[in-house]
């Protein structure tokens, strides 16, 4: 691949780097100190009438929380429970987001809350005819919303990106340190594939040393298949070897893109064409889209291959430009480790109503 076609916009580097980020990292610290400790003592936060699992991680960037809150809203409809799902809505434009437009296809019946208020917006929700029947609340990235209450705090740990090795914002990654999970109840360590068993155990072991009570469980993010937009705007289903001799381009803005890549590499089985790499939750405005179309040019790439939080904002531009097709790769998680006892868990808060301490 070469260097120009895989720029890279979101890298690893944390966002202040050397003296000033690590002050900056201590000032941020006071602050979250302070906040913490007023959210201990119960100040603003408001519980709602029904239960609420919130779905979190410690740091920023993607570790699989739209496949999780989707397989942890499936138990719930599967045990029979009317659940919704409520998020910030991050750089929503025309009132939606891409993370809640993405719920909408891959969950349908499901209410999606995406409002920066979360509490005034399930409350509009519940008094409507849709969430009347609604009975628990999935909270998307709710570690750090403390302003509900919630009964059980699931938090997301990427494996590839070891919480205990990086700093608190913004010399680093993390929103929190390690020692928050103390107020978790259950962790998912996700993206186990890319790394050996041994860090996954290594890494239980340390969440167990701070949190004993932790249910623990490890995960695979999966490619379940391919939806392929045609020119005609018709969407064909595929299985992932679909991209097997062809040339793709892969494009996302995620929060983890250098997984996205090497998940689209390991897919087409040789290198990839080229990969644009953008940051969590781009805007695909007509500068953006002028740079994907030069790569697909220049690449000549026979395939777009995207997220599908990014499709929701690039397949009607690529086929109605008539560049090529764009196929989406179907994510789900699979749980190596753990699920039972997870799934468990969170039918068991929602069934009894009870308060987790």
């Amino acid at each position: 691949m070469s260097e120009s076609a895989a720029r890279t916009e979101n890298t690893q580097r944390p966002p202040v780097r050397g003296l000033l980020g690590r002050a900056l990292s201590k000032v941020y610290e006071v602050e979250l100190n302070r906040r913490s400790r007023r959210f201990d003592a119960g100040v603003g936060v408001h519980r709602l009438d029904r239960p609420v699992i919130s779905v979190g991680n410690l740091s920023v960037g993607g570790t699989g929380k739209t496949p999780t809150v989707t397989a942890v809203s499936r138990w719930l409809l599967e045990a029979g429970h009317r659940p919704c799902i409520a998020m910030r809505g991050y750089r929503a434009r025309d009132g939606e987001s891409d993370e809640a437009m993405e719920y909408r296809q891959v969950i349908a019946g499901v209410p999606v809350v995406a409002k920066p208020d979360r509490r005034a917006g399930l409350n509009t929700l519940f008094a409507s005819p849709e969430g009347a029947g609604v009975d628990c609340v999935v909270l998307d990235d709710g570690f750090q919303h403390r302003r509900l209450a919630r009964d059980l705090d699931l938090v997301l740990i990427d494996a590839t990106r070891d919480p205990f090795a990086d700093r608190l914002l913004p010399a680093g990654w993390l929103r929190e340190r390690p020692e928050a999970l103390r107020r978790a109840h259950a962790v998912v360590v996700t993206h186990a594939e890319r790394v050996g068993v041994g860090v996954v155990e290594r890494m239980f072991e340390r969440l167990s040393r701070i949190n004993a009570q932790l249910t623990l469980a490890s995960s695979w993010h999966h490619w379940s298949g391919l939806s392929v937009r045609e020119f005609d705007g018709a969407v064909e289903q595929h299985p992932v070897s679909w991209l097997n001799g062809q040339r793709v381009l892969a494009v996302c803005g995620i929060g983890n893109g250098a997984a996205f890549v090497a998940a689209a590499e390991g897919a087409v089985g040789s290198a990839l064409a080229g990969a644009i790499v953008l940051r969590d939750h781009a805007h695909y405005d007509r500068r953006t889209l002028d740079r994907i179309f030069r790569a697909v040019k220049q690449t000549q790439a026979d395939v777009i291959l995207t997220t599908r939080k990014d499709d929701v904002k690039l397949s009607a531009w690529a086929t109605r430009d008539g560049l090529c097709p764009v196929a989406t790769a179907e994510l789900e998680i699979r749980f190596d480790r753990g699920k039972d006892a997870l799934r468990e868990r969170v039918l068991q808060v929602v069934a009894s109503g009870s308060r987790i301490r």
